[in-house]
């Protein structure tokens, strides 16, 4: 008894060690600090966890050579500020305008040091909770099925502090340098301690490791003082405006490729960089050998006695010997700190670097456990932009708003308008979202059609990876229907061996708009929710299974999709082809003639006409329509100076007081036009 008594008291004293808060983000770093204003903005309990000293830790070392390659365009021609927020991919979402991130460098490429101020100014401004100084080094779980997912998550800092939550976000990013191990690799030097004076590789000739951004910013930095540069990688270089994906080769980097390309001795070449070896020699030259080679060889043999690629193929590439061999291989995500209760498997493949997710963020392993940020890129490695800056931006608020309505009840942000809306709606969003721009063929929005499709509920940028959790994972019903508008290039229009400058790389017309290359919106259309098994066998590269029916919006030069013929009327047909009913406006008389002669008004008519609603008439707009030939001017009208026999005295102005369109007599409006 005196044992359990003890062992109880132990516990008790365990768990009042733990500080307890609803919600957990361990990092504050871009997708940390955004998660942190959604939770705040609800008022929920949550705390930061940041191991250094200030926000934004990763930008106040990498990039090493201090420059940003996400794009700070500071000018559009536009005052929208969602529309601006396509061409902004530094800025946080917020409501402080204060916190754009055109007020902090004027720069199209800017300095990351800009970025180290604006997210510290992001910070305290809104006055997020961030703990700083305070490492997360262990994470496990304690069962509980009291907790909101069945367990709670436990966290240990550095100083052995311990805290408990009900939600884990980790927004850590992904900062292990990834590391090559062959003979040799000791002689290698990593992008994260390399120098970054180029005065320092003056007169010598460089390797590096590594075909991404990280590695041709390197080179770039030392182009002009080096003999020349060797870069080697198991992949043929990828450019970001062949593949449109923003984590390949930007042409801010690209400057080797010209050298190469236009002989000037550096050069790129294809390889697994696990079946190198290097050897050093007597004066400190690195040479390029085969793991092979040396299999057999004795370890303390002289370098004399190794045999060397040259030395059966005397024309061997990289035979000349090296001063210099750097690492640029990018990072990975810290799989370290996380006990092996939570299920935190890396992905497969070229995907392993990041820790496996379902496409709602949420870990694979760990309910309540979500992933954001970099880390999460998973989702759409390779596709759109989830792993930046101006992507995750937006996955993060699609993560809370998921974590509304699981825990507080707070189902997903609507809008609801009437079916004549439908068209404006569309039209509105494709012209203006950020998100779908941003995170086209991942996020959408959903058009949930109500009430025989006389209404509508509209949802903003949810991942279409769980279209078929809509009803769960919102908190919205889905019987009658829905649309899903999206942004996409075109099926076979992006890869690394595309010719994306070909002659008639674009189409004009709209009954070409399904081969449109470019971004462009394309509306998909269900007469039912999709199941999950129909999600499983989609068609490959679709992001969504086949609909009902599907409508492309034909790509536009401007990226503006307002041209009434070849946006806007393909559109409206479409949506009542869909519906089966028809969307047009129309004026009053019009609706006074259809009462007449058909069975069922058209929706317009019948929510605003019907119910005395609509356009009101005023001069103006009497005087536009007679001139555009709609109506008729009774105003010239000869009666030789007497009244018609039925009028009443006054009757014309005061229809002109009363700012009313006057009818016309019922003969005349068989001619009437619609608007």
């Amino acid at each position: 008894l005196g044992l359990a008594l003890y062992a109880g008291s132990l516990r008790a004293a365990s768990g009042a060690a733990f500080l307890y808060h609803d919600y957990c983000v361990i990092g504050a770093g871009p997708s940390g600090l955004q998660a942190a204003y959604f939770l705040q903005r609800a008022g929920r309990d949550y705390l930061v966890f940041e191991r250094s000293h200030a926000p934004g830790s990763f930008f106040a070392l990498y990039p090493r050579h201090r420059k940003l390659i996400s794009i700070n365009k500071r000018y559009t021609g536009k005052s929208n500020g969602e529309f601006n927020l396509r061409h902004d991919w530094n800025s946080l979402l917020s409501h402080d305008r204060r916190l754009l991130f055109r007020r902090y460098s004027r720069d199209f490429f800017p300095s990351a040091d800009a970025m180290v101020r604006y997210l510290e100014d992001f910070a305290s401004v809104l006055k997020l909770q961030v703990q700083y100084d305070t490492a997360i080094v262990h994470v496990t779980l304690e069962r509980d099925q009291q907790a909101w997912n069945g367990h709670y998550f436990l966290l240990t800092d550095q100083d052995k502090q311990n805290y408990k939550c009900s939600s884990l976000l980790v927004a850590t990013g992904t900062w292990v340098p990834n590391v090559v191990n062959f003979p040799g690799s000791e002689y290698v030097e990593g992008y994260e301690t390399v120098s970054i004076n180029p005065e320092d590789f003056a007169g010598q000739t460089v390797l590096i490791l590594g075909r991404g951004n990280s590695a041709f910013e390197t080179a770039e930095n030392i182009l002009g003082v080096t003999n020349f540069i060797h870069m080697v990688s198991r992949s043929r270089v990828r450019l970001s405006w062949a593949t449109h994906y923003v984590g390949d080769l930007r042409a801010i980097n690209n400057g080797l490729l010209d050298t190469y390309q236009l002989k000037s001795l550096d050069g790129l070449l294809e390889g697994d960089l696990e079946d190198l070896a290097i050897v050093k020699d007597k004066k400190g030259k690195l040479h390029i050998t085969l793991r092979f080679y040396l299999e057999s060889r004795n370890t303390s043999a002289d370098i004399n006695s190794i045999t060397l690629p040259q030395d059966e193929l005397d024309n061997f590439a990289t035979r000349a010997p090296y001063d210099r061999v750097i690492r640029c291989l990018g990072w990975k995500f810290d799989f370290s700190i996380y006990n092996r209760s939570l299920k935190m498997m890396p992905g497969k493949g070229d995907k392993r670097k990041y820790p496996q997710i379902k496409p709602s963020y949420e870990s694979r392993g760990t309910r309540g456990l979500f992933v954001l940020g970099t880390a999460s890129h998973s989702v759409d490695f390779r596709k759109s932009a989830g792993g930046f800056v101006h992507g995750f931006r937006y996955t993060t608020r699609a993560v809370h708003r998921l974590l509304e309505n699981r825990h507080h009840g707070v189902p997903w942000p609507s809008t609801a308008y009437p079916i004549t809306q439908l068209t404006n709606s569309i039209i509105k969003r494709v012209n203006e979202a950020s998100g779908l721009y941003q995170m086209f063929s991942v996020l959408a929005d959903i058009i949930l059609l109500r009430e025989n499709a006389t209404a509508f509920e509209y949802l903003e940028e949810y991942p279409v990876g769980i279209l078929a959790e809509l009803e769960t994972q919102t908190g919205r019903k889905a019987p009658s229907g829905l649309f899903v508008i999206i942004m996409e290039y075109g099926r076979n229009f992006s890869g690394a061996d595309k010719d994306v400058f070909y002659y008639n790389r674009a189409v004009g017309e709209a009954q070409h708009a399904w081969q449109s290359n470019f971004l462009h919106p394309v509306i998909y259309y269900y007469k039912r929710l999709p199941t999950e098994h129909e999600m499983r066998l989609r068609p490959p590269d679709w992001p969504l299974p086949r609909p009902d029916a599907v409508h492309h919006i034909v790509e536009d030069f401007l990226t503006d999709w307002t041209a009434p013929n070849a946006h806007i009327l393909p559109l409206r047909r479409f949506l009542e082809n869909c519906l089966s009913t028809d969307l047009r406006n129309f004026f009053a008389e019009s609706c006074f003639l259809f009462a007449f002669t058909r069975q069922k008004l058209p929706p317009f008519c019948q929510q605003g006409y019907v119910r005395m609603q609509g356009l009101v008439g005023s001069e103006g707009l009497r005087r536009h329509a007679i001139e555009a030939g709609l109506l008729e001017d009774y105003t010239l009208t000869d009666f030789s100076g007497s009244r018609p026999p039925d009028s009443h005295e006054g009757s014309q102005d005061q229809l002109l007081s009363d700012h009313a369109i006057p009818v016309r007599p019922l003969q005349h409006l068989v001619n009437a036009k619609d608007e």
